[in-house]
């Protein structure tokens, strides 16, 4: 029998891509060649080079491709989620860290760098809700010296979040336990405190499969028709843990940019709220300064 030739990578990306198309994922020709990459254990520079001079398709390509098209999120398949300059580990039981909030995280570390400016020591950032760790790692790492807090309330995710402390070496004091109630030793000496809470209202499952079937409902939905029962919850324990004159950078839906301001303005204990958008134009977090 004569010997079947091998696939090329650039016929195997070819054929993610018009397959995944079909499948309606976002970004087909992006996840098949990050697919491609993973298969093979190389780089995505690597696959490019490889379509464009010739070279073999991986193997197992096939298998990952038909678990995407099945809308198994990209992060999953690979174990990988990057976020700003670090690359974090995800999978089931963890939302997984979106663009967005790294513009929310930037929001913080601005924040977080203004107080040390402003104070002349290094300022003490608490991370509500913190998931996969991602804001609080991303916060250790470009403000080295801050000391930064996180808890999760979730034991799966809080799994994920100290994996990721232990293999990016950051200095995160990681807790599990309500963010509602957490941090009792860091009442009135906390400088910035950021959270991206569960946010989506009750009666709004999400239209994308990775979200509405993957990522854990414990993250997603904010205890109340309008979203807000979770966060403004979570933003009244902010207040207690903040100094006078510190900062709450929340996370929120883009629906939400009118309602959550005013939510925290009524309770009284926020000034120079103000909301922010995000680098698509989408209202995407509250920024408030404690009374």
């Amino acid at each position: 029998m004569p010997q079947q030739t091998p696939e090329t990578m650039k016929a195997a990306v070819r054929a993610a891509t018009a397959r995944l198309a079909e499948a309606g994922v976002a970004s087909p020709d992006v996840d098949a060649v990050v697919l491609a990459a993973h298969a093979g254990g190389t780089s995505v520079s690597d696959v490019r080079a490889a379509m464009i001079l010739g070279g073999p398709a991986p193997e197992g390509l096939e298998a990952l491709v038909g678990q995407r098209a099945q809308r198994v999120p990209l992060q999953h398949l690979t174990g990988r989620a990057p976020f700003r300059h670090l690359e974090l580990e995800v999978g089931p039981g963890v939302f997984v860290p979106r663009p967005e909030t790294e513009d929310v995280a930037g929001f913080a570390i601005d924040a977080a760098r203004a107080a040390r400016e402003s104070s002349g020591r290094e300022p003490v950032v608490v991370d509500l809700c913190t998931g996969s760790g991602a804001i609080a790692l991303a916060i250790a790492d470009e403000l080295p010296g801050a000391v930064v807090h996180a808890v999760e309330l979730s034991p799966l995710a809080h799994a994920w979040a100290e994996r990721n402390v232990a293999a990016t070496g950051l200095p995160v004091t990681l807790e599990i336990g309500d963010a509602t109630t957490a941090f009792g030793d860091l009442e009135g000496l906390v400088d910035v405190v950021v959270s991206n809470p569960p946010y989506i209202p009750t009666d709004q499952v999400p239209v994308d499969p990775e979200v509405r079937d993957h990522d854990p409902e414990i993250a997603l939905y904010g205890g109340s028709v309008d979203g807000l029962a979770i966060p403004v919850a979570v933003a009244a324990r902010a207040a207690e843990l903040l100094r006078p004159g510190g900062v709450l950078v929340m996370e929120h839906a883009d629906v939400q940019g009118v309602s959550l301001p005013a939510a925290l303005r009524r309770s009284g204990s926020w000034r120079d709220v103000e909301d922010r958008t995000d680098a698509t134009g989408r209202p995407r977090a509250c920024v408030a300064v404690r009374v």
